[in-house]
């Protein structure tokens, strides 16, 4: 072990209390060597030179008043902020080595190639500022670093270099904006062996939902080769989310997300020479596999939850994979931070009211909608055209862009990830980006008017247009306790997460037709016997939705399950009512492949729907697929919060038959606590209650179709939308009728619909009748909560109205 010095510490001997001494990363690093090693985190070794080497190389070289008159010439606006940091940087770049610095720093670097068996060891040479990674400030790339650096004079050169970068154009507007001295802040460089993900795989993590701050979930992000690729968002990266509560039962897959990237490039060692990389096409077999195993994404996850544990707070990590090896390392971990000081009391809403035709997708960054006109910057040289207030619009973006990222008011990207620069920048300046969109900068042009809305969930959606939109801020910090369960209707996976903060009982309606028709687009029939398919158009695109899958029919459960997954982990260990596939004829023919299956009805609505087409020789087969989702998703991901509900369910020999089917494919009403609920959507479903209770655990009264078939009104007439009433006294008698057998015979109810936000005194009537639960959308949550608190204590049976917990038996 060599000597220790004022101006090198080796990783094992620093904490994350020296970010004076060596910045955050470095002590960061040193702290996981110290700290976690024993807890299974691998970090590749290392030395950091300190702050005192730094400031040394400054005294030594003249350099701290010529910096002080150049900074200050700039603030006082007489050069350029570009000619400010060119005379720095070269002043930097232009120093000799102190002796003892430089000594200290090559004796270090042949200990470490020692330590490796080797000389001239490849390092990675990261720069590690000494006001970096704090809980308001994450300075993400702001320094430069290096890859693949070999040999001592490169190190030095590349520790040089280090130096020089803490006065890029970037870092000192960064400084400026969070308020730092630029000559207070000091510069270590990490100097840490390189893990050879050149030939594996690389990828960055969080251990929170990184868009809505969901702290039960970690994210990962994935490419092939070096990880820069996926930091600078030059890739779009494989996405991986695991649900960490799980993690500790090793018999559960709790993967609730995989999304594949395109992953077209991947960054390589360029040779033997120091520094040396280069991006090259990645294969076609690279881009149609996972980078990771789900093996190693529950590696990395455990990994994520180890690192957050010790922190106590949420943290963002890069990690490698050496491609030798197969070891997985964590390369960097630094504070969240922005999800981890978000205002936990109110939860920000916007939905698009009126928009023009979509022009693109990509991944959402944030919740937020922004309209303006198109500014396209395609290079860094370009930055000085960018008109302010506008949507930036680029391929890529790298910290030299952060100067005009907060003058915009939108961004978007033809590449990267959640995990990317414009992604992690947008965050923290509060923009609604959308990034790998793919074309982007090809699709629109400057100063055309678009709508950039992030309000949908994970896929963002750029408009033509300025479409009108709302904005409304949900306060969710005072809210009134309520007898009544209200619970959650959702059906939009990938929005369900922005929902965590609300106080709800529940997800009283989960519909599974939204994932079938937004996420895998196929009629489960066509899958079963896709090799029988006359249509070759249809064919064609499900061969490609499918690709990866040797079984046609395990895109579809894996699909279904991860798809519902999300929406349990948000609720878990409260109860998420699932209903079975509900698609009229009509809606299941517009699937890929529907039309070879689906019987043309003049009444759809009335027709082959719900329960009379799960034990019928046209659809069992595909029934048997929605039941083999939710076994994975109860009994192998770990979601037994998980209920079933039997929609449009005419009469208990009808229920018979279903409940068998199910049986007859793994689901079996109460094994494995399972419990199993039947809309109360059919006036025979009324009349017949208590025949129906003792073959249900409860009810979902769906008050649109019982409206309709009670009042025999269309619901979708515009003619007869007068007529249209759930307030109606027949509507309201069935409701009273449905609550009072059910409970008669131990069945739970509730109802799903909008009535109870749209009508404060359709809530009360609801709270007279004793109904269980009510379930209604997101943005109406706490308009009925006060609604049904009110009713609660106003009516006379207010001190009797008991509630009745809807959490599943064990």
């Amino acid at each position: 072990m060599p000597t220790k010095s004022v101006n090198v510490m080796w990783f094992e001997d620093l904490a994350r209390g020296d970010v004076a001494l060596v910045g955050g990363k470095n002590s960061s690093l040193g702290e996981m060597v110290q700290q976690l090693g024993k807890k299974g985190i691998k970090v590749p070794g290392g030395f950091a030179t300190t702050a005192d080497a730094y400031r040394a190389y400054l005294t030594a070289n003249d350099l701290d008043a010529r910096i002080d008159d150049v900074i200050s010439s700039w603030q006082d606006h007489k050069i350029t902020l570009h000619e400010a940091g060119s005379r720095v940087r070269a002043m930097i770049l232009a120093g000799d080595w102190p002796k003892d610095i430089e000594a200290d720093i090559l004796r270090s670097y042949r200990e470490l190639s020692r330590r490796a068996k080797t000389t001239d060891l490849p390092v990675a040479v990261r720069s590690s500022a000494t006001a970096e990674d704090l809980p308001d400030a994450s300075f993400a790339g702001q320094q430069e670093t290096y890859l693949n650096v070999r040999g001592e004079k490169a190190v030095l050169a590349a520790c040089r270099r280090c130096f020089a970068s803490l006065f890029t154009d970037r870092a000192i507007t960064y400084r400026q904006l969070k308020g730092f001295g630029h000559t207070k802040v000091a510069l270590s460089i990490g100097v840490q062996r390189m893990v050879r993900s050149d030939t594996g795989g690389s990828g960055v993590m969080f251990s929170i939902d990184t868009e809505s701050g969901f702290d039960k979930v970690a994210l990962i992000t994935a490419a092939w080769g070096l990880g820069e690729n996926v930091v600078q968002g030059a890739v779009n990266p494989d996405e991986y989310e695991v649900y960490k509560p799980f993690l500790s039962r090793k018999s559960l897959t709790p993967i609730v997300k995989k999304i594949r990237g395109s992953k077209e490039i991947k960054m390589i060692y360029a040779g033997a020479e120091g520094g040396a990389t280069k991006n090259v096409p990645t294969s076609k077999a690279e881009r149609a596999a996972w980078v990771l195993s789900d093996a190693e994404i529950l590696e990395l996850a455990r990994m994520a939850v180890t690192i957050e544990d010790h922190y106590g707070q949420p943290m963002d990590m890069e990690w490698a994979r050496d491609g030798d090896t197969g070891e997985l390392f964590i390369v960097q971990a630094r504070p969240e931070t922005v999800q981890s000081r978000a205002d936990a009391g109110a939860i920000k809403s916007y939905t698009v009211k009126k928009a023009g035709k979509p022009l693109l997708k990509g991944l959402s960054v944030g919740s937020a909608v922004a309209t303006g006109r198109v500014s396209i910057i395609e290079s860094a040289h370009e930055i000085d055209q960018f008109v302010d207030g506008s949507i930036l619009v680029t391929g890529t973006t790298d910290p030299d862009w952060v100067p005009i990222m907060k003058r915009a008011s939108a961004i978007v990207t033809d590449h990267g990830g959640r995990t990317s620069h414009a992604a992690i920048v947008s965050r923290e300046l509060g923009l609604p980006a959308i990034v790998g969109t793919g074309n982007a900068t090809h699709v629109l042009h400057d100063e055309q008017e678009v709508t950039v809305s992030c309000a949908g969930g994970d896929e963002g959606v750029i408009y033509e247009g300025i479409a009108e939109f709302e904005a409304e801020e949900l306060r969710i910090d005072d809210l009134p306790k309520t007898r009544t369960n209200i619970m959650l209707n959702l059906a939009n996976p990938s929005a369900a997460f922005r929902w965590w903060r609300l106080p709800f009982d529940g997800v009283g309606l989960a519909r599974m037709e939204f994932v079938v028709n937004n996420a895998l687009k196929v009629h489960p029939m066509a899958l079963v016997n896709f090799d029988r398919l006359k249509d070759e158009a249809a064919k064609a695109e499900i061969a490609e939705l499918t690709k990866g899958f040797a079984d046609k029919t395990e895109f579809f459960v894996d699909g279904l399950a991860r798809g519902l997954s999300q929406i349990a982990a948000v609720a878990y260990p409260r109860p998420v009512i699932v209903r079975m596939s509900d698609f009229k004829t009509n809606e299941y023919a517009e699937l890929l492949g529907g039309r070879e299956f689906e019987p043309k009805e003049e009444n759809p609505m009335i027709g082959f729907r719900g329960a009379s087409r799960y034990y019928s020789p046209r659809y069992e087969e595909g029934f048997a697929l929605e039941c083999k989702a939710i076994h994975r998703l109860r009994n192998q991901m770990g979601f037994d919060n998980v209920v079933v509900m039997i929609p449009f369910c005419r009469s208990p020999k009808e229920a018979d038959r279903v409940l068998a089917t199910m049986a007859k494919h793994g689901l079996k009403r109460g094994k494995d606590g399972l419990q199993v609920y039947v809309m109360g959507e059919i006036p025979a479903n009324v009349i017949l209650a208590e025949d129906f209770a003792s073959r249900f655990d409860g009810f979902s009264i769906g008050s649109n179709d019982l409206t309709q078939l009670t009042l025999g009104v269309d619901r979708d007439s515009e003619e007869l939308a007068a007529l249209f009433d759930e307030s109606d006294p027949a509507v309201l008698w069935m409701i009273e009728s449905l609550v009072a057998c059910a409970h008669k015979a131990g069945a739970k109810v509730g109802l799903c619909g909008q009535a109870p936000s749209n009508d404060p005194a359709f809530a009360k009537l609801l709270v007279k009748a004793g109904i269980d639960s009510i379930s209604v959308t997101p943005d109406s949550f706490v308009a009925v909560k006060r609604h049904v608190a009110a009713a609660e204590t106003s009516g006379p049976k207010a001190a009797s109205n008991k509630k009745k917990e809807l959490v599943p038996e064990a």
